[in-house]
């Protein structure tokens, strides 16, 4: 589907803020109001915009510990599908939040999030690994959340410069 510049601008402004108003997006575009509620109704009607979401730092929040993985995994593609196949059965267990097809050694990204290291295992071992196309899986856990989707999480404010003086 191809896109106006002013409906690739709209997508780009609710892509970096999905709360900012129709008025404040029509101002920064300059286009009137409802030229503007359109083009957003659009983007939703055809899926560009497919969700609006917030970005949490639950580290932050106690009593909501949980332990995030990325999961690596190769499988065998199937005849006439490939991998999408494979790729529908994965994103269809509750736990993963995320699927990705990745070009290298690995053939599928998987992240999921568990209450503890032995939920993911669990995940790993009962329902990953024993689907029929999985050849092979690699297990990261995520220790600690500096960046996401362009978010920075406690950015370190602290000038290092030396002060020079004439």
């Amino acid at each position: 589907m191809k896109l106006t510049e002013k409906e690739i601008e709209v997508a780009e402004i609710l892509e970096k803020n999905a709360r900012i108003t129709d008025e404040d997006i029509s101002k920064m575009i300059e286009e009137d109001l409802q030229t503007t509620k359109e083009i957003v109704a659009k983007l939703e009607d055809m899926k560009v915009v497919v969700r609006y979401t917030s970005i949490v730092d639950w580290s932050k929040v106690e009593g909501h510990e949980g332990v995030t993985a990325m999961i690596d995994v190769k499988v065998t593609p199937k005849r006439g599908v490939g991998f999408d196949e494979v790729a529908q059965r994965i994103y269809r267990f509750k736990e993963v939040k995320s699927l990705y097809l990745m070009s290298g050694t690995y053939d599928l990204s998987v992240i999921i999030e568990g209450k503890s290291m032995n939920d993911v295992a669990r995940f790993v071992s009962e329902k990953l690994s024993t689907l029929d196309s999985v050849l092979s899986t690699t297990t990261h856990f995520i220790l600690k959340q500096y960046k996401h989707d362009g978010t920075i999480f406690e950015p370190n404010n602290d000038d290092k410069r030396i002060v020079v003086s004439p």
